[in-house]
């Protein structure tokens, strides 16, 4: 009987022991764990070391818990450490996934995965987190997963901006607040840094619009919908309100409110390749890495040249983003392709996502994390905006104000949205504050969430899947005489990523795979690469014939190396990439 047979089996007569105690106990349930009298449905580990609910969201603390237990329960497959503090002296942590008793996990091809780089985005905190949790539970259960953490090392970084996403779930702040990091700007340049925010007025612990009743407004509430939405009056009818924004005050007496909120300033355009300066672009600060944060996120890329492919995850849009940031930015042919054809599939695992390039499709970014981790270190990489209203009614049509309302009152009972309350206000009078919760738009409802983060997940995945995995394949021995003889070596790249990317080639970014012979009774004469394995043509090394540079090893691709030795005995090939691994094979000279 197979190990899921076995599980099946338990499951069932768990269920059944179940249904008998209630059927013995006169009708009133027994007071079980309901764990034990459930199957389990697919997708998730049922069985399981660390519980974690992931329809809602954690701050710092909760997802430093949630990583440390899963450290504690599976030591055999994680590492847990910080990669530096954040602005306030919070860690950024990062858990290493990898089945470390496989294989040195320093140079297996690595995957670096981050979120919340902007503070308010905060499921792309919880899709790091759950594929840390995913990983563990289900290594050895799942043979994908097995081969994954065999061949592969996970860096999981869930939040580049602790500070912001603390921020945003603790304190009173709009849906689009908490986006920058901690350090104080003065927006307003009046030589005072964030100094008017917004303001909880009526102390409901939220932060919502305000409206005043106004003759001259042209707004009035919606004819269906007059709880949840405001729209423009028509130009030959009167309005009934004037919008004053954000629940606040002018708290520095320049005549603005909430002119000057906390930060101000753009993280994800803090990257040093492409970087322009704050006022060709906004929010990029003093120069490059000048914030913590992104500091500690680059130096540790540079100290893992294993790190192969790259998942920046973000909100919202439902889009898979790859680079150039700008027309004309650095994109290798041979590179944009494969990103296309990985992101591809990434649109049939993501309902409603869409493939796109950011500076064409989206807009122009300078010194963003993506686009710096591909030009600059060669990494194939993607930022993931994650959830789209269009998953809201399964349609794929991007829904109107209405059809939100409609989900809002029908689908959510009304959670989600902010009674109109009136509140007195010092400048405007009477005031009434209300309107969309900070949670509703870009984040999805506790019942989406899941599905959302473990969509994006598996996309990561079979990113992940696309990396180098290499195999010395034939070593084949011809004698030709003298104990001298020809050795062929035939490494494989099973997989589609290149073990060098273009990028990384034209700009010798990471040094070149070498495949290299050592025997202690055999000496390398000459060696090279097969260029045409027909005719037998071999692009000869000029020195240090022992080992053989190649530029990389493609995808789904098989290089072949000749070595002319002399000697006897046994002798090891070794092949050694920075992102392919360091594989070695032990073969012999036949005996004369």
């Amino acid at each position: 009987m197979t190990s899921i047979s076995r599980i099946r089996v338990a499951l069932v007569t768990s269920i059944l022991s179940c249904s008998l105690l209630l059927a013995e106990s006169g009708g009133q349930p027994e007071a079980l764990d309901p764990a034990d009298c459930a199957l389990p449905a697919l997708g998730a580990p049922h069985v399981r070391k660390v519980d974690v609910a992931w329809n809602r969201y954690y701050d710092h603390a909760g997802l430093g818990s949630i990583l440390a237990r899963l450290h504690k329960a599976f030591p055999d497959l994680t590492a847990l450490y910080s990669l530096g503090k954040s602005t306030e002296g919070r860690d950024l942590w990062c858990l290493e996934v990898t089945a470390r008793r496989v294989g040195d996990p320093s140079r297996k091809p690595g995957m670096y995965a981050d979120g919340n780089i902007h503070g308010n985005e905060v499921q792309a905190g919880e899709v790091i987190a759950y594929t840390a949790w995913y990983l563990c539970h289900q290594y050895g259960r799942l043979d994908r997963v097995t081969a994954l953490l065999d061949n592969y090392v996970f860096y999981l970084v869930p939040m580049v901006n602790p500070d912001g996403r603390d921020n945003w779930l603790h304190h009173v702040n709009g849906a689009l607040s908490s986006r920058g990091g901690a350090a104080p700007v003065d927006n307003d340049r009046d030589g005072t840094a964030d100094e008017d925010d917004c303001e909880d007025l009526n102390g409901d612990g939220c932060i919502a619009q305000m409206r005043i009743k106004d003759p001259q407004g042209r707004w009035k509430p919606h004819p269906d919908y007059p709880q949840y939405l405001m729209v423009r009056a028509k130009p030959d009818e009167p309005g009934e309100y004037t919008l004053l924004g954000w629940e606040g005050l002018d708290n520095d007496g320049d005549g603005r409110a909430n002119e000057d909120g906390r930060g101000g300033y753009d993280m994800n355009r803090n990257y040093p390749y492409d970087w322009q300066p704050n006022y060709f672009q906004y929010g990029a600060r003093d120069y490059p890495l000048s914030q913590p944060e992104t500091r500690a996120v680059a130096r540790f890329v540079l100290a893992h040249p294993n790190i192969a492919a790259g998942q920046c995850y973000h909100n919202s849009g439902g889009m898979i983003l790859r680079g150039p940031g700008r027309e004309g930015g650095a994109m290798q042919s041979a590179d944009e392709r494969l990103l296309e054809i990985i992101a591809q599939r990434g649109e049939r695992i993501l309902p409603y996502y869409r493939s796109l390039v950011c500076w064409k499709d989206l807009y122009a970014t300078w010194g963003d994390q993506d686009t710096w981790l591909y030009a600059a270190r060669g990494i194939l990489a993607y930022t993931s905006e994650m959830w789209t209203p269009r998953n809201l009614y399964k349609n794929g049509q991007s829904p109107s104000d209405e059809d939100e309302a409609e989900f809002i009152k029908q689908v959510l009972l009304g959670d989600g949205f902010i009674p109109w309350k009136r509140c007195p206000h010092p400048t405007y009078g009477a005031v009434e504050i209300g309107g969309e919760r900070k949670e509703w738009g870009r984040t999805p409802p506790s019942f989406l969430l899941e599905e959302e983060i473990h969509r994006n997940m598996a996309f990561a995945l079979y990113h992940a899947g696309t990396m180098p995995l290499l195999r010395i394949g034939d070593v084949n021995v011809a004698p030709l005489g003298n104990r001298v003889y020809k050795v062929w070596v035939t490494v494989e790249n099973q997989r589609l990523m290149p073990t060098r990317t273009a990028q990384d080639v034209d700009h010798r970014i990471s040094p070149p795979d070498v495949v290299s012979l050592r025997g202690e009774a055999v000496q390398v004469l000459s060696s090279g690469r097969v260029t045409d394995r027909f005719f037998q043509r071999v692009a000869a090394v000029e020195c240090r014939p022992e080992r053989v540079p190649l530029e990389t090893i493609g995808g789904m691709e098989a290089v072949r190396v000749q070595f002319i030795v002399q000697g006897s005995g046994s002798f090891t090939v070794t092949v050694d990439s920075a992102r392919g691994g360091l594989l070695h094979g032990d073969s012999s000279l036949p005996a004369l």
